[in-house]
């Protein structure tokens, strides 16, 4: 399983400003290093989020909710589960609306992650 580490996270957030516009910078390390930890959880050795769509939702979920970064975050949240369902060989099919409708309601809190995962899982192909 191939995941993306904050520090790969931060590379393409910085490319992202540059590409669609807003202010580039972290705001927060340590919110984004939660972030990308929370996607692998474990207690007693039995992860929290075994699969690559659940561990992409929880990505979603948690740095566009823990605002690690000073603009952005809606889209570097949806960018990293797109791109961690790519490098894992998981296809979806989506428009552009249904990622900005997906990012809106998981930053306005209509979307948990158990909403995004659902989403992953009616976009496979």
């Amino acid at each position: 399983m191939i995941l993306l580490t904050s520090q790969e996270i931060i590379s393409i957030h910085s490319k992202l400003i540059v590409k669609t516009g807003g202010l580039d910078g972290l705001r927060d390390i340590g919110l984004l290093e939660s972030a990308v930890a929370s996607a692998n959880n474990a207690f007693a050795e039995v992860e929290q989020y075994p699969t690559i769509e659940e561990k992409s939702a929880r990505l979603a979920f948690a740095i566009v909710n823990n605002h690690s970064f000073l603009d952005g975050n809606k889209r570097i949240g949806i960018l990293t589960m797109l791109m961690t369902l790519k490098l894992n060989n998981v296809k979806i099919a989506y428009t552009q609306q249904e990622l900005i409708d997906l990012g809106l309601s998981i930053a306005d809190g209509t979307y948990k992650y158990d909403n995004i995962l659902e989403w992953i899982i009616n976009h496979r192909y």
